[in-house]
């Protein structure tokens, strides 16, 4: 079930306020806090897409914000988990059709890796008040055929060092702190798995 799932992912993260609040919403809301109609705030999936070395970011230029961000949204009705729902919104938003979220070590038993968590308000052109944003990572080939999706202007690759100007409030902190823990996920997976290879959700 998407909410034990996502109840799992959250209590595994350590103690801090945002913790918390997400604990404490999903709790109270239940599976309402999942659905796009369960009420004006609830959550939303994303996905940071990153080149293997991590030094490059692929962005699509959301059509209602009129900003660069990564890609995700809304949790739809045959999504297993929340991860399940980042995994697809990054491929239909990207056009890669195989792009994988990273997981903790333990394939083919791994779990997706929970690396973000970002609660904003919404104006101008949403319907929704606020999303319970909840972010994931993936490693893409920056040579990876790439698409742009109906709800998006753009999609291009960005040094993570020089992002463009249009970008929400607070992204560039944001987008570090996801990179520093996929690239400290993508050692502690190196170590443990005897190939080498960074484990995976399986596609």
């Amino acid at each position: 079930m998407p909410l034990e799932s996502l109840l799992r992912s959250l209590r595994a993260l350590p103690e801090s306020g945002p913790r918390d609040a997400y604990l404490q919403f999903v709790t109270a809301a239940g599976d309402a806090s999942l659905r796009r109609g369960g009420g004006p705030e609830h959550v939303t999936a994303s996905c940071f897409v990153f080149s293997p070395g991590f030094d490059q970011v692929l962005l699509c230029f959301h059509r209602k914000g009129q900003f660069w961000v990564q890609f995700g949204g809304h949790i739809e009705p045959d999504d297993a988990t929340v991860a399940e729902a980042a995994q697809r919104e990054a491929r239909e938003e990207s056009g890669i059709s195989d792009l994988v979220l990273l997981s903790s070590a333990g394939f083919p038993a791994a779990s997706p890796v929970l690396m973000d968590l970002d609660r904003h308000d919404l104006h101008g052109g949403f319907s929704c008040s606020a999303h319970w944003d909840v972010g994931y990572a993936a490693v893409v080939d920056p040579d990876a055929a790439i698409s742009v999706s109906d709800e998006s202007e753009a999609v291009r690759w960005f040094p993570v060092s020089a992002l463009p100007a249009q970008v929400p409030v607070g992204f560039g902190a944001r987008l570090e702190h996801v990179r520093r823990a996929a690239v400290s996920l993508q050692h502690r997976n190196t170590e443990a798995c005897p190939g080498g290879e960074v484990a995976r959700v399986v596609p």
